[in-house]
């Protein structure tokens, strides 16, 4: 139970909203793809419900991927309850954190972007035999296989997620990743990408950074802080407390 809950959730949605600019670079090509190869409405316009159901269903897959990795580690750590376990899971929360920091900042590149590339050439195939994707089931079956395109952030916050060892918060952790990157991706498939302008200014990015790195301090001064400000508990790790 390293992640906290609040803390947890605040950090995946804030690294999913300011990492617009990866987004697009990852899976901005597939959105704006899948704008154009979507049914279209008695308008001649893609259909709105279509282009959200993709997105409801990648997001629905980084939750199911968040429950099922905290479910598996969440029942080793319950054979391992000890001190040193908990402290090992606060420190990689911590690090974890400070990694998507750093790759906010513009220190570190993220390591996944050419694997995911590559992934996603085995991953279109099935994708493309939901094609024309005229309905909503279609839209949320093909927006599910999207969402295991893997992606650097997308394990950086899988990471931060695990170390909760709790299935229903690990799956809120990436719900909450899935969430901050919704504007990005759907704005990409309806051809508004100058409305994203905001999220790619270097200051406010920084600030994302800095933000996040404050969080990977506070878990690691967990204990120390529980003890001297009780009322950061709803803040902090279960085990800090």
């Amino acid at each position: 139970m390293a992640f906290p809950d609040t803390l947890g959730l605040f950090a995946a949605f804030l690294l999913g909203l300011f990492a617009s600019g990866h987004c697009l670079a990852m899976c901005g090509g597939i959105s704006a793809a899948l704008g154009i190869a979507t049914g279209r409405d008695a308008h001649g316009r893609t259909r709105l419900d279509l282009l959200v159901g993709y997105q409801l269903g990648r997001i629905a897959s980084y939750a199911l991927a968040g429950l099922l990795i905290g479910g598996l580690l969440g029942g080793l750590i319950a054979q391992l309850d000890a001190a040193p376990v908990r402290q090992t899971l606060r420190i990689g929360s911590a690090a974890a954190l400070a990694l998507a920091a750093l790759v906010l900042l513009g220190r570190l590149r993220d390591p996944g972007a050419r694997l995911g590339h590559r992934a996603w050439r085995r991953l279109a195939p099935l994708g493309r035999r939901l094609f024309p994707v005229n309905s909503l089931p279609k839209a949320l079956a093909f927006g599910a296989i999207w969402g295991w395109m893997p992606c650097g952030f997308v394990y950086t916050v899988l990471l931060m997620a695990s170390l909760s060892a709790r299935p229903l918060q690990a799956a809120a952790v990436m719900l909450a990743f899935g969430l901050g990157t919704l504007p990005a991706l759907l704005a990409t498939g309806i051809g508004a990408q100058r409305a994203l302008a905001w999220s790619q200014r270097p200051a406010l990015r920084r600030s994302a950074g800095v933000a996040l790195m404050a969080c990977a301090a506070l878990v690691l001064a967990g204990p120390w802080l529980g003890a001297q400000f009780p009322g950061l508990h709803a803040w902090l790790p279960a085990d800090c407390l």
